[in-house]
């Protein structure tokens, strides 16, 4: 078990979502004379250029940034899972109709059809959630399409059609667990490139808009004062280190029991 990665991640969401339950510091309080300061006693992390403290910053945005992360590579895996196992499993006009799509959708670099999507609306965080799922299923979905066409030629499955078995019972009960390992990998690494995704585009102030705040927001405040103070951009882009390392090492291992299942198959 990636015991560190799991208590990485696990120490990352009591951080963001209880740590200021225990701070005193505001997330949104100017200090006109706190400007730029550098770690200390009286903030652990330091201040942004309006005398901000980082560490409550932190807090704040890493609850946006997460609940976009987690959000978003859900309905992502949950689309590509209905989608791909769908086409796996009724081929035919189905099947074609999902290849023309996900061929459409991939025509277009990801990052950049975020920047075209983003760019008609008012990002917030649900608006994020949404973009980066439609940006975002084609991945998993590819791959439970290939997964279900294996199960679809078992002999079980067409035991099962012969008996005229209700398709929908066929699909929720001898697909989804057979599938489940290829979703959790999915969405384990869909809620690192969630987070990724929107750390860019709010890097590139296409993302979150103030007060609101995400760890992307807080990295962007600080790249034109980097050279003067460190601080404001290390600690999130440490944090998005952090959790994206975390959830490629699960999703790692995730990958490796699903291989030796499959052998011992």
């Amino acid at each position: 078990m990636p015991i560190f990665s799991i208590s990485i991640l696990f120490l990352v969401f009591t951080f963001s979502f209880f740590g200021l339950f225990f701070y005193d510091m505001d997330a949104y309080t100017l200090n006109a004379s706190s400007i730029l300061v550098s770690p200390s006693q009286e903030h652990l992390l330091g201040t942004d250029r309006l005398g901000r403290d980082i560490l409550a910053r932190l807090m704040q945005g890493g609850q946006v940034s997460l609940i976009i992360g987690v959000g978003s590579a859900f309905i992502a895996s949950v689309i590509g899972l209905l989608l791909g196992s769908m086409a796996g499993y009724f081929r035919g006009t189905i099947d074609k109709a999902f290849i023309v799509t996900v061929d459409l959708f991939l025509t277009f670099p990801t990052f950049f059809l975020l920047l075209a999507l983003v760019s008609y609306v008012n990002a917030s965080a649900w608006v994020l959630i949404v973009i980066i799922s439609i940006t975002g299923w084609m991945t998993t979905a590819r791959l439970i399409r290939s997964e279900s066409f294996k199960i679809t030629s078992q002999p079980f499955i067409k035991i099962l059609n012969i008996a005229n078995v209700s398709k929908l019972k066929i699909l929720f009960k001898y697909y989804a667990p057979i599938l489940a390992p290829i979703y959790f990998v999915s969405f384990t690494f869909g809620v690192g490139g969630a987070i990724l995704a929107e750390s860019g585009l709010s890097f590139l102030g296409l993302g979150i808009v103030a007060p609101q705040m995400s760890w992307g927001t807080i990295l962007s405040g600080g790249k034109d004062v980097v050279e003067i103070a460190w601080w404001v951009s290390f600690f999130p882009g440490l944090m998005i280190f952090l959790v994206t390392f975390a959830l490629i090492n699960i999703s790692n291992y995730l990958q490796q029991l699903t291989n030796k299942k499959q052998i011992q198959n």
